[in-house]
């Protein structure tokens, strides 16, 4: 499954999941820029050379389209993103949750997808060639009370997903979505309620929730999104992979 010589974009690279596609990309002859508003952690692979580290908020339209340029310029061409970056919701009743909270949920997690897209098809029409994986949420198929901003967002982004699948397939550009299960980042701890009992926020309770009986690790998302970068999934397009041990059913 080769991505070798590939120039890839990830947002979200300085957490959990990103920072093991990342390592991954790089492991496998792939250009990777990693896009965070903290690149701290991205510092190991900083001086690679096929290694850039982006910092800034993808939910300017000006920094988005600075990325894009800046990694074209550096490597010549855009031949992948990878959506990764997002925030949780704690589990909150709906009357107590905020318009403020709200957006910034809907924002971070859908329209920052959808201004990264949208730089990408700019370069990749150019190209006729093209592969966008987005990372969405089991929750989007399996929804939990109290997250109710949270699945809407990452719903929003399934089917702007499969929409833009319809749209660019006339280009040969790939988009689909994973969805991640409970994984072991310190994302997981995030999505309990406010004033929960810490054992109710152990990494038990989410365990007993996967079918295959642990939670998903960062490079098990890492190893899908490679697969759906690479050529063996250029008939894939519109799909949804869900990396959850079995959640969804």
């Amino acid at each position: 499954m080769t991505v070798k010589g590939k120039t890839i974009l990830v947002t979200g690279a300085g957490g959990g999941m990103g920072k093991a596609t990342v390592e991954l990309l790089l492991e496998n002859g792939a250009n990777v820029v990693g896009c965070d508003l903290n690149t701290d952690s991205l510092a190991p692979f900083v001086g690679q050379e096929n290694f850039m580290a982006y910092k800034g908020n993808l939910l300017d339209e000006e920094t988005v389209e600075k990325a894009f340029k800046t990694s074209s310029e550096r490597f010549g061409s855009i031949d992948g993103l990878v959506n990764i970056a997002g925030i949780a919701q704690p589990a909150t009743p709906i009357n107590e949750v905020s318009l403020q909270e709200f957006h910034k949920i809907m924002d971070i997690n859908l329209t920052m997808t959808f201004l990264t897209c949208r730089e990408a098809a700019r370069y990749m029409k150019g190209n006729k060639s093209g592969k966008i994986v987005n990372v969405g949420s089991v929750s989007a198929t399996r929804p939990r009370p109290g997250l109710q901003a949270y699945v809407a967002s990452k719903g929003a982004v399934e089917t702007f997903t499969k929409a833009l699948a319809l749209e660019l397939a006339p280009f040969h550009i790939n988009v689909n979505i994973l969805h991640p299960g409970p994984a072991d980042t310190t994302m997981l701890g995030q999505f309990a309620a406010a004033g929960a009992k810490v054992e109710d926020t152990k990494k038990e309770i989410f365990e007993k929730s996967v079918p295959l009986g642990r939670l998903i690790q960062p490079n098990d998302i890492a190893n899908s999104i490679k697969f759906l970068l690479s050529e063996e999934a250029n008939m894939i397009t519109g799909t949804i992979l869900h990396v959850d041990g079995g959640r969804n059913i």
